[in-house]
């Protein structure tokens, strides 16, 4: 008889949330930029820069400790890198904040070239992730409530790089921290939201139009009557 460990297979698969560390991992993503404007204003470039990155290794270490899942501390601690090597590059600490600013340009033009061509990212992405492949787009509507899950991604990225583009050009560095944690977590929420909504319908579409198909495939019933009248001839 073997002893080896039985798989759950039937276990949920982990929320968004929970990929990203819980609220907690939440919480410690915005941490590096609250240490990082005051401190090079206090201190200057160099020790902000240093300050974070300590930070972000604390960060990872603390939930290593406490046995957390480390994935979000991990991109944490490289995303927090490359913003501090580019501030480092530029000379100047708003330097910090232009890796996300160019991001969020990036990630909503794709967003919106996706609905263009009819096929829109969420849609593609919710498919992968639940096995449902290209079920949806073979329905008009299915297709629609992923168009609108998508376009509030858009929203989201275009309104972050035209805010914090016009705050760097203004050379306003503490708003920047501002608007980086103001239009982060909160506008994400938001857009989750309406992906949620869009989710839950072009499933509930794709499941209405396979029900017909699949009373259509199953064998009709004989009639009772029919066997008693081939039993009585």
């Amino acid at each position: 008889m073997s002893d080896a460990p039985k798989i759950d297979t039937d276990a949920p698969p982990p929320t968004v949330l929970a990929q990203l560390g819980g609220v907690s991992g939440l919480v410690f993503s915005t941490l590096p930029v609250l240490v990082f404007v005051p401190v090079n204003a206090l201190a200057g470039l160099t020790a902000a820069i240093w300050s974070a990155l300590g930070l972000a290794v604390a960060i990872l270490l603390w939930r290593l400790v406490r046995r957390d899942p480390v994935q979000p501390a991990i991109s944490g601690f490289f995303g927090v890198a490359l913003c501090a090597f580019i501030a480092h590059r530029t000379g100047d600490a708003k330097g910090y904040f232009l890796f996300g600013i160019y991001t969020s340009l990036v990630y909503g033009g794709v967003f919106l070239v996706s609905i263009l061509v009819r096929r829109p990212l969420v849609g593609i992405i919710w498919g992968y992730l639940n096995g449902t492949a290209k079920e949806w787009r073979g329905h008009a509507r299915a297709v629609r409530a992923y168009d609108i899950a998508t376009a509030a991604w858009v929203l989201v990225f275009v309104a972050r790089y035209l805010v914090q583009s016009q705050l760097y050009d203004a050379d306003e560095t503490g708003w920047l921290a501002v608007a980086r944690i103001a239009m982060g977590w909160p506008l994400a929420a938001v857009a989750f939201g309406v992906t949620f909504w869009a989710v839950r319908r072009a499933d509930a579409i794709v499941a209405a139009a396979d029900e017909p198909d699949a009373a259509a495939s199953e064998p009709a019933p004989r009639a009772s009557g029919s066997r008693e009248s081939e039993a009585g001839a």
